[in-house]
């Protein structure tokens, strides 16, 4: 009889203990450190599914590595290094580079949202682009893909074009440059590397090729983009579309200028730049007379696959 009541006293205290532990597994699973799941199931009429958010690359010790830099990528450069400039490709073929400027400032998005404006993404030039098959490369500000995602994931997902930086809001990175607010030297990094992770979002043909705003640029401002790996490219035939107000003059700046490698500048920032769309049938059918084919600007400056 005692040993019987031994053993029920030893089953009742098992049975309590094994309640315990499993009443604290239950909190400990439930607390602020419970393991997140791998798939949250998206919200109802969502249409896809809602994953968590990567967590920034860590190295072994736990401290932030740095973000990629592109290496591979046409315009790549070591980063550490000033960055090359650039103006034209070789002299030799027939291919020249159409590239496009997005625009962005506080200034014009002002506009869009007081309604003086329409417009800063002239689609029509992407028709015709998309239409004749006409390879381009687009050098984009951050606050143009913020305020229209549905236009970059377009120019992103067609095979012909290239996606390419050009600062985060337009600020000027030297002193008088076409009246532009200037952006702080200790800042100029980060803007760039801001508008890279943007971009990149949007996957297609990355690049890393910048361009400054208004093409100005000294010591400082190349030396701010020394971390980064990128090539900056200018322009050597400069169209003059922003703020024209027929497409003639357009036609005239590109076609008397332009050359086998060269690179011509001209924006898709529709209210800014009101002629260019106008202005590109003339400017294609000029070059195919004088026997120039564009290409993507990584083909051009030789970067790119020779069949680009």
């Amino acid at each position: 009889m005692k040993n019987f009541r031994t053993l029920l006293v030893i089953m009742v205290a098992v049975s309590v203990l094994g309640a315990l532990i499993l009443t604290l597994g239950l909190v400990r699973r439930s607390g602020p450190d419970a393991a997140a799941p791998d798939f949250v199931p998206a919200e109802a009429g969502s249409g896809r599914p809602t994953t968590p958010t990567s967590s920034p690359t860590s190295s072994p010790t736990g401290t932030p590595t740095a973000p990629p830099t592109g290496t591979g990528r046409p315009g790549a450069t070591r980063p550490g290094t000033r960055p090359p400039v650039v103006d034209h490709g070789p002299r030799t073929g027939n291919r020249v580079a159409l590239t496009f400027d997005a625009d962005m400032t506080d200034g014009m998005l002002f506009n869009l949202r007081s309604g003086k404006v329409a417009s800063y993404a002239n689609l029509k030039i992407l028709d015709l682009l998309e239409r004749d098959q006409v390879p381009a490369t687009f050098f984009l500000t951050g606050k143009w893909v913020e305020r229209y995602p549905e236009v970059t994931a377009r120019i992103a997902g067609n095979p012909r074009f290239e996606l390419a930086n050009h600062t985060y809001g337009h600020l000027a990175f030297t002193g008088d440059c076409y009246g532009l607010p200037r952006i702080p030297t200790q800042q100029m990094t980060q803007d760039v590397a801001r508008t890279f992770t943007i971009v990149e979002r949007y996957g297609g043909r990355q690049t890393r090729y910048f361009r400054f705003p208004g093409l100005c640029h000294d010591g400082a401002a190349l030396a701010a983009l020394a971390p980064l790996g990128v090539t900056v490219v200018d322009g050597d035939v400069v169209s003059g579309d922003p703020f024209a107000t027929a497409w003639q003059p357009i036609v005239r700046a590109v076609l008397d200028t332009v050359r086998p490698g060269s690179v011509i500048i001209l924006h898709v920032t529709e209210a800014n730049a009101a002629m260019t769309d106008e202005a590109l049938p003339h400017i294609l059918a000029g070059l195919a007379a004088r026997g120039l084919t564009p290409a993507p600007l990584s083909a051009v400056l030789g970067d790119g696959p020779a069949d680009s």
